[in-house]
This record gives structure tokens, sequence and C-alpha cells, in this order.
């Protein structure tokens, strides 16, 4: 059965494509916030990501997407390995050191895995990929790994909603 609502919200925009209120709009999906860090001859080099996403089960495979127009694109197009760190809610001064500077690993402790890329400690978790696959869309350029190695932990995830950080609360039950 069809229903019709007839509470629209008072600030409803249909069919307005583009600019501040497509980003708006986008923001209304809750996400998770992402380091991806991958290994540069300048030096370790990090990105903050939210449009990561698992693909497939068999052969475990995730995606994530660059603008293509950001200076740290370069690097990451020539990555064949890197690193997706899912960041806890403790690690936003972390996410804030990234955004600011594509080098904020070189005042971070990390350790290097065999491939050379950085890798962050204390992560809710860590996939370490092997770039198998890259496909233009739009102003981005989605970028598929095949996932080698993994590691968990338990905690708060640090999240992205309508342009502010903050966390997960819990409705265990509510929704039974």
């Amino acid at each position: 059965m069809t229903m019709q609502s007839s509470d629209k919200p008072s600030n409803f925009l249909a069919d307005k494509l583009g600019g501040r209120h497509l980003r708006d709009v986008f923001g209304r999906f809750v996400t998770g916030i992402t380091v991806i860090t991958a290994p540069s001859s300048s030096g370790p080099i990090s990105i903050v990501a939210n449009s990561f996403s698992s693909v497939s089960l068999d052969p475990a495979l995730v995606l994530w997407s660059a603008d293509r127009l950001a200076k740290r694109y370069n690097y990451f197009e020539a990555a064949d390995h890197y690193a997706i760190h899912v960041l806890s809610v403790e690690q936003s001064g972390l996410c804030k050191q990234v955004l600011r500077s594509a080098y904020a690993l070189n005042e971070y402790p990390h350790l290097l895995n065999a491939d050379g890329v950085p890798l962050i400690d204390h992560c809710l978790a860590r996939l370490e990929c092997r770039r198998i696959a890259a496909h233009d869309a739009g102003d981005h350029v989605i970028i598929v790994g095949q996932v080698q190695r993994t590691e968990i932990r338990d905690g708060a995830p640090l999240t992205f909603f309508s342009g502010n950080y903050g966390t997960f609360t819990s409705l265990e039950g509510e929704l039974d």
C-alpha cells in the first residue's frame, strides 16, 4: 500500500542538484571516518575518507573514493598498496591532523608493514590492501582493493553526520 505524506519538512527542496544543497543531502547519511595511508617517495602519506565500503567477502574486497582534484590524489593513484584505518572516537585529534597535512604521520607514531605501508595503532579496524582496480566516477575515482590483512579491536567509532563529528549510540533492544 502506498501512502502519501502531507507533512513535508519546511526546508524541503525538491530536485535541486549540485553545490551546497547536494553536499547537505549526502551529509544526512552518517558515516564512519577512515584514514587511508600509503608509502610515497616523500614519506608516509595519509588522507581522510568517509567514502569507504565493503564490496565482497569472497574475495575480500573494499572500496573508497578519492577526489581527483585533491592535492593528495596522485600519491594514492600511484600506490599499489595502502591501509584503511577505521578511527575510534579517541582518534579525533589524528583526524584533524590528517585533514590539515598529508604528512601528519611524520608527527604521529606508526609502523610500516612489509610493503612499506604506514600502519596506525589503536584503530577500531585496519585493512591492509592491494589495489586491484580504479574506476572513473564523476569528479572522483573509486579505488578497489583486495584485503590482505586485517586487525580489529573494541571501542566507539568516530562518525560524521551533517558536517559534524560524533560517535555511535546503541539502541540495544529498542528495535526488537
